[in-house]
């Protein structure tokens, strides 16, 4: 026989000194108990939790609360590597009011446990249908008034998601015209490397899709030729100094006038003769791209024979997303982008630079799935590094919904706590592509 001095607290066990406040006891423990108790610490104890997170755990069947949820999210610190101001934490809807802990169900390890949900009655799911069906300006509503609601099944669909969140920096070298001025070269100082640059002002929320900067790299600068013009600031008139070797250009090439042909007068039916107004009876015109002059201001160095080059860096911070469906075959119809859209429950949402497979004590089909995602992981850019990654598994409720008039039936779903409706045939459609139309008009 063991005894132990246990420090008592209002969070009380299981089944074990309910309602005892704070104070110390003696717990008489036997052999056998005390041999159990030490398998069961050391389960949780390889699990990494502590003795203030065992009163927290739910057993099967439970309701967990908002504020047990909460609390036991506060056990699992940021990563030091991420700033705190920079962390979205997720919060919890409300109306969800509590789920049902996932636990080991009657099909064994990897069943799909319903998470708590209303009960509809048929009343709901008319309104609910109803109004989906009013959004649509060719879909009649008797279908939904009249037709007998047949079947209703509920199931689970688990939807997982691995954000990597990476910074990707390329250099690029710009150039301009040189005007004069100071240079900010290497006499000035070493020039950074691209990944010695300090962007913390710059640093963008984690997990945006995309933010994208420009930064002018320190002591780049330098200045050089006009590859252009060869320095020169000016490049040879291509139309009358086609045929001249690069470099060489003649001034003052003249074109003959295509109105008068060079004869510098226009000959009439009556024979008479006028001096040709193109030309002002000179029979030849001016180069019409460099007005004979030869030679063209180079658009390059615009005429100065020298550039300014710099190294710009390009910052680019992005999300990369992989997505994972698990739904039964009554959900099996829906697209997985409607699952991706529905609000539902977060069993699982972790942070870290390399997220792991998320661990479910007692569902060996959550950590296959979370394997499955986790496998799937985004292919990440040579150029880029990994900031933060997010691990998210949500179960999303759906109810399926058969109506059914004489031999006639269809079927849709509520899918989310928010309840969308998603239908892909509806019985009753009057639509002759003037839909797009309605709609239109439905703005006035």
């Amino acid at each position: 026989m063991l005894i132990f001095e246990i420090q008592l607290c209002p969070i009380s066990f299981s089944n074990a000194l309910l309602g005892i406040n704070c104070g110390t006891a003696l717990v008489f423990v036997g052999e056998e108990s005390h041999e159990h108790e030490k398998k069961k610490w050391g389960t949780y104890q390889r699990l990494g939790r502590n003795a203030s997170t065992l009163t927290s755990i739910p057993l099967f069947g439970a309701e967990v609360s908002l504020e047990e949820i909460r609390s036991a999210a506060s056990l699992y610190p940021k990563p030091p590597s991420i700033p705190g101001d920079l962390v979205s934490v997720p919060e919890l809807d409300p109306q969800l009011g509590a789920i049902v802990g996932h636990g080991v169900t009657e099909g064994g390890l990897g069943g799909n446990p319903l998470i708590g949900r209303p009960i509809l009655d048929e009343l709901d799911i008319r309104e609910l249908l109803l109004d989906h069906v009013n959004h649509h300006f060719c879909w009649g509503s008797r279908p939904a008034r009249t037709w007998k609601i047949q079947a209703v099944e509920d199931c689970n669909v688990y939807v997982g998601t691995l954000e990597t969140f990476i910074e990707e920096r390329e250099t690029i070298t710009q150039k301009e015209p040189y005007h004069g001025g100071k240079v900010d070269g290497k006499a000035s100082g070493a020039e950074p490397d691209t990944w010695e640059l300090d962007l913390t002002s710059e640093f963008p929320l984690l997990f945006v899709s995309q933010k994208e900067i420009r930064v002018r790299v320190p002591h780049s600068e330098a200045v050089e030729k006009c590859t252009g013009c060869a320095g020169r600031g000016d490049i040879v008139c291509p139309t009358c100094n086609v045929d001249q070797e690069p470099g060489i250009y003649k001034e003052n090439q003249m074109t003959v006038c295509s109105s008068c042909h060079g004869r510098g007068l226009i000959a009439h039916k009556d024979g008479s003769d006028t001096i040709c107004v193109k030309c002002n009876g000179k029979g030849m015109l001016p180069c019409v791209t460099c007005n004979s002059r030869g030679l063209l201001k180079c658009e390059t160095c615009q005429g100065e024979g020298s550039l300014l080059t710099r190294n710009i860096v390009i910052v680019r911070w992005r999300t990369l997303s992989t997505k994972k469906v698990s739904a039964s075959r009554g959900a099996a119809s829906v697209p997985d982008e409607v699952f991706h859209r529905a609000k539902g429950v977060q069993l699982c949402n972790t942070q870290a630079y390399h997220c792991t497979p998320a661990f479910f004590a007692d569902s060996y089909f959550l950590n296959n799935f979370s394997s499955e995602v986790i496998s799937e992981r985004a292919q990440v850019p040579p150029s880029a590094r990994v900031i933060c990654e997010r691990h998210i598994i949500t179960v999303v409720p759906v109810t399926r919904i058969i109506m059914a008039h004489r031999s006639r039936s269809f079927g849709f779903y509520l899918i989310g706590t928010s309840r969308e409706v998603y239908i892909k045939d509806y019985p009753y459609k009057w639509c002759w592509g003037l839909c797009p139309c309605f709609s239109w008009l439905r703005l006035f």
